[in-house]
């Protein structure tokens, strides 16, 4: 009830403005503890996935703490795990504004932010200041190119973040999926994918060896494939050894939203909307994969019962975004309490 008051008056505001109220808020509910006022009791329900022991199933993904500013206040509602980026290796501004879309009657949002944040060396500093992961939280950092690397160059982009980020991560994740950045999906066919994840297990084996400490890789794919991209995905990800896959990211359809003045938007589709196409690119991972590779389940999960049918599905975790929009952090202890009974 606290949560549906407040986001009456957020949603006054323009979507970005009503972004950087909220995290000052959740900030400032950290600050006075009254986190909880907001979140309600989240049960411990431990679960192992990339040899990390999470709390709970239940994570954040990554786009809403872009530079990693309020990675403890989020962890006071009770996250799992929380996921922060997309980090660039230079800052850069995003795309130009409007480009955020609130769809509050089909609970959903459009975006077309381009990776807008402050540069992998400033999102560092703020995970070093965090304690979350001091506190036994698992945080993924999620990393990308910057829009004015060419696509044939995106590699070293990653490499260099992968650099940066290792020891301060549990785990990262590999954002080549975003339809926000020119070009950047074309990351997902066959060669680019197969001389990327070679790129990236290379530097990993020889970052684990320099820190003595493995930190798994997690690739987020987009729901816009069909089975024989699906398919090619899920062969490279097993040649390659992978740590986990990220299904899925936003979607560049428009069903479900035909009657809304924002259908015509460019950007990525997140929330209700998403709930079936991504599940259908989960449960042909689940199929193609057999277990070799874990999976973690996003995409329009406004209730625990969505949760509860992605693991059911076969996925091992699941992050929210758009439903915490909605449904505030009460959302983070419905889930985890559905998948304890479920």
């Amino acid at each position: 009830m606290l949560y549906s008051t407040l986001q009456k008056l957020l949603f006054c505001f323009n979507p970005e403005t009503a972004h950087h109220l909220g995290m000052l808020g959740m900030a400032a509910a950290k600050a006075t503890h009254l986190s909880g006022l907001l979140a309600g009791e989240v049960p411990d329900s431990p679960v192992e996935v990339m040899g990390l022991k999470f709390r709970n199933a239940v994570g954040l993904a990554a786009g809403l703490d872009k530079d990693g500013d309020y990675i403890d206040a989020l962890a006071a509602f009770g996250f799992g795990a929380i996921e922060v980026g997309t980090v660039t290796p230079r800052p850069q501004p995003g795309n130009p504004k409007p480009r955020l879309f609130r769809l509050p009657e089909y609970q959903a949002i459009i975006n077309r932010m381009g990776f807008n944040n402050r540069g992998v060396d400033y999102l560092v500093e703020q995970v070093r200041k965090s304690s979350f992961q001091k506190n036994g939280g698992i945080l993924g950092i999620n990393i990308g190119k910057n829009a004015t690397t060419p696509i044939e160059q995106a590699a070293d982009d990653y490499l260099l973040c992968l650099d940066k980020v290792y020891a301060h991560a549990s785990y990262v994740a590999i954002n080549i999926s975003s339809p926000n950045t020119k070009n950047l999906r074309e990351l997902q066919k066959d060669e680019a994918l197969d001389d990327l994840l070679g790129q990236l297990k290379t530097r990993q084996t020889e970052l684990a060896d320099q820190h003595g400490r493995y930190v798994p890789l997690a690739l987020k794919i987009a729901p816009d494939l069909d089975e024989t991209q699906i398919t090619a995905i899920a062969d490279a990800l097993r040649r390659h050894r992978m740590d986990a896959v990220i299904a899925t990211n936003t979607t560049l359809g428009r069903q479900g939203i035909e009657g809304s003045p924002y259908v015509n938007e460019t950007g990525g589709l997140s929330g209700a909307p998403l709930f079936e196409k991504s599940n259908t690119v989960l449960e042909q991972l689940v199929e193609r994969l057999a277990g070799e590779v874990p999976i973690i389940g996003v995409g329009g999960i406004l209730k625990g019962a969505d949760a509860v049918a992605k693991i059911k599905a076969g996925a091992q975790l699941v992050q929210i975004y758009s439903g915490f929009i909605f449904r505030g952090p009460e959302l983070v202890s419905e889930i985890a309490q559905a998948l304890t009974t479920s």
